[in-house]
């Protein structure tokens, strides 16, 4: 118990401290708005969609790829979007309710999968598979939601013309991109050259540090109160209500060890700091996702560690 504790501090704690780093940094000069902005701008364009192509490009579908597993990730996920789509619907304002949504469901699970289940089995087990299944549906789920919900889509007079928009905003997302090159990489069975790997190894470590730095940079106190009620629903969901739900259901089916820790990730890991970058740079406030990150980082070391007590102490991993 006391490891776990530690573990999910140590996992959990140096990312709202990153947070409040860039808030401080802001304070004294060091990082103004207009270059948090710029930040921003960078980690979506470049570091996040590096970052995901980098984790389907060098995941090998031909091994120990596990069908059931994957399909029990994608569906669960697809059902969690639904779920919070149906939250959302006593929320009247437009950008308010697109980053509930993805402040609800959207894990860091391709960030903190890896790295939770390598401390406990000393391999990635099963977080391959999982963000196969899951991270893709995340991140194409969120340009559509954020994209239907945008600010400025309320401008357009055509209902043609949203749904053009939308589909090119979706389409030339830098996100989506990432995506379906890095699943191109990994089917056809490319392999990155040395000099190649490295260089967009630096790049996609970027995205978190940088994420967080500028999130704190620009949380906005007042907006964080101004979204409060949404912003703790959000958490609650992402930290113990769809865990409460499928958890269950995953030990029903049989999944034990790794795939029961992959599954703990995915369902009870914060909310990814990707949702106030791209809820930013999609013409959302992006306070909400910011309270939102900032909440779910700070508890969820004590939940992950709850989640982890309950599911050993039952013998199940």
């Amino acid at each position: 118990m006391r490891e776990n504790l530690l573990f999910s501090l140590n996992s959990t704690v140096p990312l709202f401290l990153l947070m409040l780093l860039g808030a401080f940094f802001r304070r004294i000069g060091l990082m103004p708005r207009d270059f948090a902005e710029r930040m921003n701008t960078f980690v979506f364009k470049v570091a996040l969609p590096v970052l995901l192509f980098e984790d389907l490009a060098t995941t090998d579908l031909s091994e120990a790829f596990d069908a059931r597993f994957v399909l029990y990730c994608f569906l669960v996920t697809l059902l969690s979007i639904g779920i919070a789509a149906l939250l959302s619907i006593p929320i009247r304002d437009r950008g308010t309710k697109g980053e509930f949504i993805q402040a609800s469901y959207r894990s860091s699970a391709a960030l903190l999968g890896v790295a939770f289940i390598e401390q406990i089995y000393g391999t990635s087990g099963m977080a391959p598979m999982m963000i196969l299944g899951a991270v893709p549906l995340y991140n194409i789920c969120a340009v559509i939601v954020l994209q239907v919900t945008g600010n400025d889509t309320e401008k357009e007079a055509s209902t043609g013309k949203l749904v053009l928009r939308s589909l090119k905003g979706i389409l030339t997302n830098p996100l989506i991109i990432g995506i379906v090159l890095g699943f191109a990489f990994s089917l056809l069975g490319f392999t990155q050259p040395k000099m190649m790997s490295a260089t967009l190894g630096y790049l996609s470590r970027l995205s978190s540090p940088m994420g967080l730095m500028a999130l704190g940079a620009t949380f906005s106190f007042a907006g964080a109160k101004k979204t409060a009620a949404p912003a703790i629903a959000a958490s609650l969901m992402k930290l113990l209500g769809f865990s409460c739900l499928f958890l269950p259901l995953a030990v029903h089916l049989g999944f034990r060890n790794e795939e029961l820790v992959a599954i703990i990730v995915m369902l009870g890991s914060p909310t990814t700091v990707a949702s106030y970058v791209m809820a930013r740079n999609m013409h959302h406030d992006g306070d909400l996702s910011a309270s939102a990150v900032a909440l779910t980082t700070l508890l969820s070391a004590f939940t992950l560690t709850l989640w982890l007590f309950v599911t050993r102490s039952l013998g199940l991993i």
